[in-house]
């Protein structure tokens, strides 16, 4: 099975190393929205204005499949 890897970045980059084997692009799409979810409650305050929550969905060769954005901003 491919494996897929998950990364990070609020404030920090947290590359994910480890990854998780799924049975194709469509199944990372769904895990990755699923974590995202359960990762946005967690946030809990924590966006801070003008600064983005990101989650890269790659294969195992580091090609980017997809990208989540959560941005909080001030309207102008």
């Amino acid at each position: 099975m491919p494996r897929y890897f998950f990364h990070i970045t609020h404030q920090r980059a947290e590359i994910d190393h480890e990854g998780e084997e799924l049975p194709d692009k469509h199944a990372a799409w769904k895990e990755a929205t699923v974590t995202a979810g359960q990762m946005h409650q967690s946030i809990d305050g924590k966006l801070a204005r003008d600064r983005d929550w990101r989650m890269e969905v790659t294969d195992a060769f580091q090609n980017t499949l997809y990208v989540l954005h959560l941005r909080a901003e001030k309207p102008k």
